[in-house]
């Protein structure tokens, strides 16, 4: 949803830690897909920006979304697998203290579906922790804390299947369980139906029951612990 600009590098005036954010579209900002209405603080990286810079202190944040609507974890899809985007994307960002990854719902959701001519794998459980831990011992070789979020609920998108949520509900009991992550924000929890965990809430749907409206956008954000960056 950025087709002109891909970055602009600064000089910060203070100390900076700088945190990237790793992920699909649901981090780009999108919504249903096409992007928000709205380039003001669109997404929950935004929202994340904007609360650090508001914070007193003599150390400064700077946030870099690395999201990409489309993107997988694993493999080739809409642009290189995270895996793969670590060295462009992540390590090579100056300052780079903490990495925030929130991707794995398209691996799940692409599994079992026919896309120009070639039918996709189902994803399992064990193949996006592998992907995971792989992230993690990257980032720690490079002195980067990670920190893992919880995938989104998608009951009724466009490529649902039971399995599929079995497959989510594995991640994320591994996620918020396996203590491999320097720390997790439970995104599922901000974002699921009181009455159905697998389900997005009503009111944080932006139409297609996986991309988070502008509102969800603004709760992720804010559930973010700041202290997870403190160190």
């Amino acid at each position: 949803a950025r087709p002109i600009v891909t970055g602009i590098t600064v000089t910060p005036l203070r100390p900076t830690r700088t945190i990237v954010t790793l992920g699909d579209s649901i981090t780009d900002g999108a919504i249903d897909g096409t992007g928000c209405e709205s380039y003001t603080y669109r997404g929950w990286p935004d929202v994340l920006a904007r609360r650090l810079h508001q914070r007193s202190g003599a150390m400064a944040y700077a946030v870099v979304n690395a999201g990409i609507g489309g993107n997988l974890l694993i493999k080739n899809f809409i642009g290189p697998p995270a895996l793969a985007r670590l060295d462009k994307d992540v390590f090579a960002v100056p300052g780079l203290s903490h990495l925030i990854v929130l991707e794995g719902i398209n691996d799940i959701g692409v599994g079992g579906r026919t896309i120009n001519g070639i039918t996709n794998p189902m994803v399992t459980p064990e193949e996006l922790i592998v992907a995971y831990l792989q992230i993690i011992e990257r980032a720690h070789e490079q002195g980067v804390k990670v920190i893992g979020g919880t995938l989104p609920p998608f009951r009724d998108s466009f490529f649902f299947l039971e399995e599929k949520e079995a497959a989510r509900s594995s991640v994320n009991a591994w996620i918020r369980q396996g203590r491999a992550f320097d720390g997790i924000v439970d995104f599922e929890g901000v974002l699921r139906d009181p009455k159905d965990p697998s389900r997005l809430r009503a009111d944080f749907d932006s139409g297609d029951r996986l991309h988070p409206n502008q509102a969800a956008f603004l709760a992720m954000g804010q559930a973010i612990d700041l202290r997870l960056f403190e160190s």
